[in-house]
C-alpha cells in the first residue's frame, strides 16, 4: 500500500481510489485522491470534498455567520460541509448534523477523523423524520440531502419546509442544494408554492451543476 504522501502526490497526475464502501443506501462508495484533495463519489455523484463542497461554499459565504450560533445540518455526508464552516469560516457554535446513512457516518470517523464533540453532535436518523421529533431552534439550516444524485421527494413537500420554518429561529436561514437544472419546470413551480413563507433568493448554476436556493421567514 502506497504511503498517503505518496498518494496524494500520485493524485496530481490521476485519479487513485484508495478504499471502497458498500452502502444499502448509496451503493458503492469510493474514497479517491484527486488532484490532492481526498473525495468521497458514488457511482453517478460526488458525496463530499469536491464540487458539492464548493457549493455550499458558495452558499455560506452569502450569510452573516456572525449572526449564527447554532446550525443544524441535514445530510452530513461525509462531513465536508463541517471543514468548510469550521476551517474556512472559522464556526466555533455547536453544530447538529443528520444522516441517513450509517455507512457514510463511518467514513467520516475512519477516512476524515470526525467525531462528537462539545460543538458537533451527530444524529443517524431520517431528516424529515428528525424535524418531526426536534424541538430546538437553529439559526442555520443547510439542507443537503441526497441518495446518489437524486433529492428524496419528501424535501420538495409543503410538510418538509413547514417544520424548517418551525425550526428555524425568528431570524434564521436556510441553504438547500436543491440539485435542480434548468430543465426542472415542473419541480421548480412546485418548489414556488412550498417556499412561500419564505423570502428566497435563487443561484442556479452553481459551480455549473446545481441550485442553490437561500431563503428566511417573511
Amino acid at each position: 500500500m502506497k504511503k498517503p504522501s505518496t498518494v496524494k502526490a500520485l493524485s496530481y497526475l490521476y485519479p487513485i481510489t484508495t478504499k471502497t464502501y458498500v452502502s444499502e443506501l448509496s451503493g458503492v462508495i469510493e474514497i479517491t485522491w484527486f488532484n490532492g484533495v481526498k473525495m468521497v463519489d458514488t457511482e453517478n455523484a460526488n458525496y463530499s470534498y469536491g464540487t458539492l463542497q464548493n457549493i455550499l461554499k458558495f452558499g455560506l459565504e452569502k450569510i452573516d455567520l456572525n449572526t449564527v450560533n447554532n446550525v443544524l445540518l441535514l445530510g452530513l455526508g461525509a462531513g465536508s460541509v463541517l471543514e468548510t464552516l469550521q476551517k474556512d469560516f472559522n464556526f466555533q457554535h455547536p453544530i447538529t448534523a443528520v444522516e441517513l446513512d450509517p455507512v457514510m457516518i463511518t467514513i467520516c470517523k475512519e477516512e476524515f477523523g470526525i467525531e462528537e464533540n462539545e460543538q458537533l453532535k451527530i444524529v443517524q436518523d431520517d431528516a424529515f423524520d428528525f424535524l418531526k421529533k426536534d424541538q430546538e431552534s437553529y439559526d442555520l439550516i443547510i439542507i443537503d440531502l441526497f441518495i446518489d444524485t437524486e433529492v428524496p421527494e419528501v424535501v420538495y413537500t409543503s410538510d418538509f419546509f413547514q417544520l424548517i420554518h418551525e425550526r428555524l429561529t425568528a431570524n434564521g436561514q436556510f441553504i438547500f442544494n436543491a440539485a435542480l437544472d434548468h430543465s426542472a419546470e415542473s419541480t421548480q413551480q412546485k418548489l414556488q408554492q412550498v417556499l412561500k413563507a419564505f423570502e428566497t433568493k435563487v443561484y442556479s448554476k452553481v459551480e455549473k451543476v446545481n441550485t442553490l436556493i437561500l431563503g428566511s421567514k417573511k
